[in-house]
Order: structure tokens, then sequence, then C-alpha cells
């Protein structure tokens, strides 16, 4: 089941996508409507028992001895009949709640390895509170209306074909008039489809959005509060809220027409059917006796109940629907990272060559890099510097395969990066970032991220990141809680962390993205001695700002909108007097 959700989703209409999450459990569906029927068997055998009741009262010269056998095989029947549903609903429960709970769990699955393979670029796009909405919100509608149409589709087979069945044999003419009931509820509902499937939808949105913006909001607190700008992000907020608040009346202002409307044109149909039935039997016409009355307008208020609440049920069908089409966008989406059938990169030496290497990102009109020529020997540290913009973290990012030349080839030890499975080469690559990202664990656990390191190497990595003395201030050493995005801990000791991490990873390429730039002078001093020992024999990537950072670097790429403006060694740039010795001087002087 999981792997048939994880193949790509296949572009059908909602329905048949919906259908296809529970294709394997057709034979458990058909063993929960049938134990349904058992289960609600009081619901339409206590009427007959009901009306049977009746007649025996009401018949005159019944002899006492019939009068109360029958009355003792009623009470037995009805005693066995309501008894049997305690057994019979919890095995109806447990056989929806399995395929219920496992295609919830499967759904998730699906859409978590979907955002795992596709695109960065996609990612930077997105809003995270949207996707957190349809891999939590929309796969838990899907789940309510599934457990829904279990209850109302057999309660709605079971209604008809009792009441049909009993009217065919005590008064076939009144079948016209139950049949009735269902084509017009069927027309109602046609009639406003489509105008509450756009409210749902216009509903989803503003939910999904607002969702966005709350995860927004809560990641801004530090910046709002030190601003002093709480009431601007409230309001923004607020507004936010008014759009949901209008489109939810919307959609109850939509789903009340069509519930009032229903309801009082069925219970119309009703009324009619039940003055029907008193005329033609008082005239003579419908000889039944009086139990039976009872139990036909018993019969037509049930179906007519039921009718309703299937109705009823259909504005929650169609948000269902609605979440459908909501994962559909994620599942349905061809913007992945295509590694199936290439060749897996099993060694790395880290040599590169950029062969004019081109890049625009989509909905772009300039290229971000434009015909990039650069050869990187495998252990050289090259530094990207050059003002916002330039390109540097493009670069990065192709290294990296989180995105592709759209011109030109990147190659890597003399093979097309293009035509490689790039999830095997990663396993060689590490990357410092300038926000380092800890997640809620210990700090043996936020080293040791994606690797099963011995006790030795581990205590190594923390030893080269120098990261003994933190350790050892700590009551519970590398078992600390440092809670999510490391909020016990300063800046150099996430740092630190990242480096470790790295370290344990033994990487052949090395890409340090801005991993400085939010320390201070001091910090970065201290950090220093631990990037120099992880930079050591590998191929590294510097993206830097601050150039004092650099100076050390074999080489130093100065990029000015998108192309390669400079390169060299810091005194070979220095010598030139150009762009970066400009940049120095500028930062020299800022000091």
């Amino acid at each position: 089941m999981r792997e048939l959700l994880h193949r790509e989703y296949r572009n059908r209409r909602a329905f048949q996508n919906y259908l296809g999450f529970y294709a394997g459990y057709k034979l458990r569906f058909l063993m929960v409507w049938l134990m349904y029927v058992v289960k609600a068997a009081p619901a339409y055998v206590l009427p007959i028992l009901t009306a049977e009741v009746v007649n025996m009262i009401t018949e005159s010269g019944l002899p006492p001895e019939v009068f109360y056998q029958r009355l003792y095989w009623i009470l037995g029947i009805g005693f066995v009949v309501i008894v049997q549903n305690i057994p019979t609903h919890m095995y109806y429960v447990w056989l929806m709640s399995v395929p219920c709970r496992t295609v919830e769990r499967n759904l998730r699955s699906a859409l978590c390895t979907r955002l795992q393979h596709l695109s960065i670029p996609y990612h930077t796009s997105s809003k995270m509170g949207s996707l957190q909405n349809k891999v939590t919100r929309d796969v838990e509608s899907i789940e309510n209306m599934t457990r829904m149409l279990l209850d109302t589709v057999p309660h709605i087979i079971c209604t008809l074909a009792v009441a049909v069945t009993v009217t065919a044999i005590k008064a076939p003419l009144f079948i016209v008039f139950y049949v009735a009931a269902v084509p017009l509820a069927v027309v109602l509902y046609v009639a406003i489809r489509k105008r509450m499937a756009q409210t749902n939808r216009e509903f989803r949105k503003s939910i999904e959005d607002m969702s966005g913006r709350v995860t927004e909001m809560l990641r801004l607190i530090p910046i709002t509060r030190a601003h002093h700008v709480e009431d601007v992000e409230i309001s923004r907020v607020d507004r936010r809220l008014e759009e949901i608040r209008k489109a939810g009346l919307q959609v109850d202002y939509v789903n009340s027409i069509f519930g009032s409307v229903n309801w009082v044109i069925l219970m119309l149909f009703n009324l009619f059917t039940l003055v029907l039935i008193a005329f033609l039997y008082k005239k003579g016409i419908l000889k039944i006796g009086v139990g039976d009355i009872g139990l036909l307008a018993n019969y037509f208020g049930t179906i007519t109940g039921t009718v309703l609440a299937a109705m009823n049920c259909l504005p929650a069908i169609t948000k269902g629907m609605e979440s459908v089409k909501s994962i559909g966008e994620v599942l349905e989406c061809p913007d992945i990272e295509l590694n199936e059938d290439k060749p897996e990169v099993t060694t790395v030496t880290g040599d590169f060559v950029f062969d004019h290497v081109s890049f625009q990102y989509p909905g772009c009109e300039a290229h971000a890099l434009e015909d990039i020529c650069l050869h990187v020997p495998a252990g050289e540290t090259i530094a990207l510097v050059g003002p916002s913009g330039a390109g540097k973290s493009t670069i990065a990012h192709l290294v990296i395969g989180f995105v592709r030349p759209t011109a030109g080839r990147l190659l890597l030890d003399g093979r097309d990066m293009n035509e490689l499975d790039l999830r095997s080469y990663r396993t060689f690559i590490s990357v410092v970032t300038q926000e380092t990202l800890l997640f809620d664990g210990t700090i043996r656990d936020n080293i040791c991220y994606g690797a099963n390191p011995t006790e030795f190497e581990l205590m190594d990595a923390v030893r080269n990141a120098d990261l003994m003395t933190l350790i050892d201030s700590l009551p519970e050493g590398l078992n600390t809680q440092v809670r999510e995005n490391g909020a016990r801990l300063s800046g150099g000791q996430k740092q630190r962390i990242a480096i470790a991490r790295a370290l344990l990873r033994d990487p052949r390429v090395l890409i340090l993205d801005e991993a400085t730039s939010a320390l201070d002078v001091d910090s970065e001093s201290q950090i220093k001695g631990a990037l120099d020992r992880l930079v050591k024999g590998r191929t590294t990537f510097i993206v830097a700002h601050r150039l004092s950072t650099i100076r050390d670097a074999d080489r130093i790429v100065v990029m000015k909108d998108g192309r390669i403006a400079e390169i060299g060694t810091h005194r070979e740039l220095m010598a030139q007097s150009g762009v970066y010795a400009e940049m120095e001087h500028k930062f020299s002087a800022a000091q």
C-alpha cells in the first residue's frame, strides 16, 4: 500500500484517486458493510416487531395463549437483536479502523516522502504552513470522510432494502413514493454542487495561507519583539483571520441553504405520504392493519431521514474531495529530483569542473549564473565572495545538487553530475550553514544525525570541533537536551555542533555557506581552529561576506552579476587593485 502511494500520483479525477487509496481493502470494506447490517439490525427489526404487537392488540378474537406465545417470541427476538449490537459494533469498528488508520499513516508517509524528493526551488517557493496543513489537516479530512461513508452508505442501502421489501409485501403501491425520494435529493445536490465545491476550495486556500502566516509569525517573534512591532504582526494575522472568517461564513451559508431546502422538501414529501396513507386506508383502498399503517409511516420517515442525513453528509464529502485535490498538489507535482536509473556514486575525490555553466531560476528573466568556467582540483579550498545576488550561493547549490545547470556542464571527477544519482553523491559531502539547524534532542543526537559512529569516533569529532569544554561544563554532557533550534546554546556552540556533525561524516566535499557570518569576532576566532581542522584535506567551497575568514583560501573567486570577475589568491587579488581589493579596503575600513 505504501509503495503504491509513493509512486507518482496519477493525474486522475479526485474521486478516482480517493478510491485508489483504499484499493487493497475492497474485501475488508465489504465485511465492514455486512457487519454494519448485522449491528444495525435493531433499527430495522424493531419497527416490524412494534407493528406486530399493535396488530396483535387490535386484532379481535385472538386466543390469549396465542397472544402471549407471540409476545414471548417477540421479546426473545428483540432481546437477541438488540444485545448482539455490543460485540458486532466492536468488531465493526475494528474492521473499519484498521484501513482508515493505515491509509492515514500511508498518506502522510507518501506526502513526507514526496516532500523529501521535491526540488529545493519548490520548497523555497512554497509556504511551510501550507505544506504542514496538507500533511495534517487534509489527511484528517480524508479519513473523516471515509469513516462517514462507511457509516452512511450501508445505512442507506439497508434502510432502502428493508423498507422497500416490507412495503412491497404490505402495500406495493407506496414503493413509488419511496423511490421518488432518492432522485429528488440527487437533483437538489446537483443544483448546488458547483457552488459548494467552490466555497470549500476558497476556504481551504484561506486556511493554508493562514497556516503559512502563523508559521512565519512564530519564526519572526524574536525580531518583532526586538523591534517592538508586535502590534503590526498581530494586525497582519488579524487580517488573514478576517479573510478566513468571511470564507467560513460563505461555506456555512451555502451549506445552510442546501440543508434547509433539502429538509423542507423531504419533510413536505413525508407529510404528503402520511396523509395519503390515511386517505387510502379510510377509503378502503389500502387494506392493512393499524400496526402496518404505523410501520409504513415509520419506514417512510426513516427513509426520508436517511436520505436527509446522506445529503447533509455531502458538504463534508465535498470538503474531503477538496482535501484529496489538495494533497494531489504535492503528490502530482513533477518538480522532483530525478535520480532513478542513474549510476550511483561510490567514490569521490572532489575534482569539479564548471564547463560554461549557466543557471536561471524558474520565472526569472535574468541569469543567476552565466558562462561560469572554473576548475577546482580535489582538496582545494575555494572561497566565493561578492555582493548579495552575485551568484555565490547558487554555485554552492549546484555543487550540492540542489539545482542543475540550465546550460553547460558541471563535472564531478570527470563525470557529468546530471547523469549521476545525486543521493549517493551526497553521502560524501557536508554542509555548514549560517543558521545551524538543531532539532529537539540531545547534543549526542544532533551530532550523530544520519550517522552511527562508535564512541571513539564521536569523541574524536567532539575534540576536533573544540566542544570538549562545553561538554565537560554540562552535568549531562553529550546527553544534554538542547531543545528545538538549540534554544539553550550560543551561536558559537551551535556552530561547533555543526562542525562536529560534519567531521563525523568525514566528507570529501565541504560547503561552508556563511558559516561564521552570524557570529561575533570573538566567537569566530574561537571556532577558527575547528574550521581549519574540518577543511584540511577536503575540497571546500566557502561562501563568505566577511573577508577575514577567507584570506587563507587556496583561491578566491570574486563574483559579480552572475559572472566570475576575478580569481586568484588573496595576495594576487590585492596586487591587481580590482574588485576584490576594493572590497577588502571597505571591509578593513568598517572594522
